[in-house]
């Protein structure tokens, strides 16, 4: 801390001394007509005779992440979002101001310069400088480059910092653009409207969660941060509009884990006059559509070690099948609830009083098979205890017509045929309220307003919700939900830090 303090106390000295001199340290008039990143894609399969008759000039800016001075001349290496460029300063082709200048900047700074591109006697793609302008000046050292910048939760609290000094971090975020990109394209191409719900409600639903509560000073009325969007949106089911989507932002008030930030992106698409196998189908698709976009349509892809083939068709349990053949649980005992009892105590998962059986084989299920869902699997038919929103199946009233997806041992996607029946909607609101009355915080709340509308009637639709954070984990082989959030939530600093 102390070595920083005196780096800045120099730094800041220098920019004082360069406002006496007349330099702006933070000028905004000096036009800037190339991208760094385009003039290297340009030029990077031109030979060093090509560039030399061609004489093309070029006016970049990127931030200096290198110096080496040699006297009479200076290289420097300037980087934007996406690439590096040489630059080089010769004393006899720029004047002696913006020579003995460029001699007392500092790494960190960004600057402007025009200048003729040429290849050195090493092949390296240069500028060589007619015009050397300061942009921005440094005020703080970056990390030193040998070492960079590695320590994981400075990383996460400077994000500014991370994306400067590693590449492979803005390779990540650029991926994340472009998977969100592609769902949008793709879903648009299949009649889905992209629309906007509300992001603070009077009543948190759609989940099972516990939400974040804040207040209206205007209305006088408690408002909480939506856990999920899929009540308005099976709303405009209700209006007519049959294929929605939102990306969205959710937030719940729960624990942190390299899984779960209390802020996440979700994609929630809902289609009138479908069922759940279709969205099974369509998930699928998407997924090839992901690995064409951003995967240049491998569909082999390697997350932390593991080898993951997403071709399809994927792997189909049902949910209770998956207890037996994968979980290796006795089928005797998950079928009775004093047998799941049993079992949730011998692997030391606690037993609430407000929990079902339903409730206590989802406990089971995250143990024992979740983690052993490697390969893209679809688990179908969830008890219906657990699946509040969900359509009872025709055959078995118990469960529901549900999928959730599995890759890489964790869950992806959540998606139901839609229940749209406004009594047995009502009856299992009721039910929720008795869990939370019980103990369980995470409980759904009645809804009275979403009741009234499925009373006008709902078509009988399927909807799915996909966890975006975690999709583009898969895609980046990233190992925490941090690394793929740009400003992630951490605790507050200590003072002095």
């Amino acid at each position: 801390m102390e070595e920083l303090n005196i780096v800045m106390k120099e730094r800041l000295k220098k920019a004082e001394i360069f406002e006496q001199e007349g330099i702006a340290l933070y000028p905004n008039h000096y036009k800037v007509d190339h991208k760094l990143s385009d003039v290297v894609e340009k030029l990077k399969d031109r030979t060093a005779e090509e560039l030399e008759e061609a004489k093309e000039r070029f006016c970049v800016a990127g931030r200096i992440m290198a110096i080496r001075s040699f006297g009479k001349s200076i290289f420097m290496h300037l980087q934007d979002d996406r690439n590096r460029l040489q630059i080089y300063l010769q004393k006899d082709r720029v004047s002696e101001d913006q020579f003995n200048f460029a001699k007392r900047v500092d790494i960190g700074d960004i600057v402007r310069v025009k200048g003729i591109a040429f290849r050195t006697k090493t092949g390296e793609l240069t500028i060589l400088v007619e015009d050397f302008v300061l942009l921005t000046k440094n005020l703080r050292p970056l990390p030193e480059k040998f070492h960079g910048l590695k320590d994981v939760e400075t990383r996460y609290r400077q994000r500014y910092v991370d994306l400067i000094m590693n590449d492979f971090v803005r390779e990540v975020f650029r991926k994340r653009t472009k998977i969100i990109q592609t769902i949008r394209q793709f879903l648009t191409e299949r009649g889905f409207m992209e629309v906007e719900t509300p992001m603070m409600q009077i009543i948190p639903g759609g989940a099972t969660a516990k939400p974040f509560k804040t207040h209206h000073n205007a209305l006088g009325i408690d408002l909480y941060l939506r856990i999920a969007p899929e009540l308005y949106l099976k709303r405009l089911l209700v209006g007519g509009f049959e294929r929605v989507f939102e990306l969205n932002r959710n937030f719940r008030n729960e624990g942190i884990s390299t899984q779960h930030n209390p802020e996440f992106t979700m994609l929630e698409f809902y289609q009138a006059y479908a069922t759940y196998e279709d969205l099974m189908r369509l998930t699928e698709e998407l997924f090839v559509a992901l690995c064409d976009a951003v995967n240049k349509g491998n569909k082999q892809i390697i997350y932390q070690g593991e080898s993951i083939n997403l071709s399809p068709p994927w792997r189909v349990y049902q949910f209770m099948e998956s207890l037996v053949e994968i979980g290796k649980l006795p089928e005797d005992k998950i079928t009775t609830l004093d047998g799941t009892i049993e079992l949730a105590k011998s692997l030391g998962i606690p037993v609430e009083r407000y929990e079902g059986h339903g409730k206590l084989l989802t406990k089971l299920f995250d143990i024992v098979v979740e983690p052993k869902l490697i390969q893209p699997t679809f688990i179908t038919h969830y008890p219906l205890e657990v699946s509040p929103l969900s359509r009872k199946n025709d055959e078995n009233p118990d469960l529901v017509d549900r999928f959730e997806l599995f890759i890489a041992g964790r869950e992806i996607a959540n998606a139901f045929s839609e229940l749209n029946d406004p009594r047995d909607q009502r009856e299992r609101f009721i039910k929720q309220i008795e869990a939370k009355q019980a103990g369980d915080e995470e409980a759904h709340e009645m809804d009275e307003d979403y009741i009234r509308a499925l009373e006008y009637g709902m078509p009988p639709a399927a909807g799915e919700g996909i966890g975006i954070d975690r999709v583009v984990m898969l895609f980046t082989d990233m190992p925490s939900i941090r690394d793929v959030i740009l400003f992630p939530h951490l605790k507050p600093e200590k003072k002095g830090d």
